[in-house]
């Protein structure tokens, strides 16, 4: 993001807005996409267009809604009307900061639905982990800073549905795959395209720890990706934590 947006700086007039669709964590830094390119941009305004929207099917004139954040709300309305057309809604929000964590939390999720899947469990485990992994997301927004009602939208609850349960979700695809047995190596060697879960996590299981957020599904994925534990193993370890509430 930081490269690109390097290169794009010469050729943008002053002041023009910069909408990015990137759902990220820098490596390294953990810094989220709107604050790179803050500095690689000075002067323009930021948006974030988040939200369940597949290429593939927004491509095919599918009805979609999505959710563009900024802080500058009279701008954002201008870029909403702009960005709208009868098949691709667009709904307005000024939390920048809850919007881009969503895009990165529920990425790490839905390789763990995958990995449910790959294990072949059904739709009792991935619907209790959505669930569950939704809740994370809450408590996670919350220490952030963000607004909790933003989980429950569009670039929360309705990005980590879709991209946990999508043939076309590249992160629910990894996940499946290792689920399956294979090597993440092996996997990420094949694939054209990039799966941002993959690189998140570490940056968001590390953030979780300083911010002493729990994050147990999270942190499942993490211990699965990076430190190669077995993934039955980590459905164990979630299913016998200590009993508790739900609320």
């Amino acid at each position: 993001m930081g490269e690109v947006a390097a290169k794009t700086a010469p050729h943008l007039p002053e002041g023009v807005p910069v909408v990015h669709l990137a759902k990220g964590l820098e490596q390294g830094t953990g810094r989220r996409m709107s604050e790179i390119l803050a500095e690689a941009l000075p002067g323009h305004p930021l948006f974030a267009l988040s939200g369940p929207s597949h290429a593939e099917e927004v491509g095919r004139d599918h009805p979609t809604a999505v959710v563009l954040a900024g802080e500058d709300l009279s701008l954002g309305a201008r870029l909403q009307r702009l960005l709208m057309t009868p098949r691709f809604r667009v709904y307005l929000s000024d939390d920048l900061l809850g919007v881009e964590y969503c895009g990165v939390v529920k990425n790490v999720l839905a390789i763990g639905t995958g990995i449910s899947d790959g294990l072949g469990y059904g739709d009792n485990t991935r619907a209790a982990l959505i669930t569950r992994g939704l809740a994370e997301m809450a408590r996670f927004g919350q220490a952030v800073g963000a607004r909790p009602e933003t989980f429950y939208g569009l670039a929360g609850l309705g990005d980590l549905v879709v991209t946990a349960m999508s043939e076309h979700s590249r992160n629910r695809r990894v996940g499946f795959r290792i689920g399956q047995g294979e090597r993440l190596s092996e996997i990420l060697s094949g694939m054209r395209m990039v799966a941002e879960g993959v690189y998140a996590v570490e940056a968001l299981w590390h953030l979780a720890q300083r911010l002493g957020v729990e994050m147990p599904i999270t942190e499942a994925v993490y211990r699965v990706l990076r430190l190669g534990e077995p993934p039955r193993a980590q459905i164990d370890r979630l299913m016998l934590r200590p009993p508790r509430q739900e609320f």
